[in-house]
């Protein structure tokens, strides 16, 4: 379950993080591993396990994720920047709590991986 990974544990304050931004619905930390001069996650308070867990119920609070990860981006100085969602451990999730990388600060090679 999502509340039991590590960004459940930023979450309740047991691990710290390294915070750009923060509202009732989502925390931005900078990524431990980045893969690029910026390279952020923004995951959701509420615990979801990934974007296949996400309903129709979830659809503001997804898009919440992707206004606040364009708002990071604009604070970040950034004018071009990826966004990406892995979902599932063949696609490169390794935490079980939905997160959106924003990655930005160099030129960026499609395809990715």
């Amino acid at each position: 379950m999502a509340n039991d990974t590590i960004f459940g544990r930023m979450l309740r304050g047991e691990i710290p993080c390294d915070e750009v931004y923060s509202d009732q619905h989502c925390l931005a930390f900078r990524d431990i591993q980045p893969q690029a001069p910026v390279h952020v996650l923004v995951i959701p308070r509420k615990p979801l396990e990934s974007l296949r867990s996400a309903e129709e119920e979830n659809a503001e609070l997804l898009g919440h994720l992707l206004l606040v990860a364009a708002r990071v981006a604009k604070q970040e100085g950034l004018d071009d920047f990826r966004t990406v969602i892995n979902t599932g451990a063949e696609a490169g999730q390794t935490v079980f709590h939905l997160h959106v990388h924003l990655i930005g600060g160099r030129p960026q090679a499609w395809p990715p991986g």
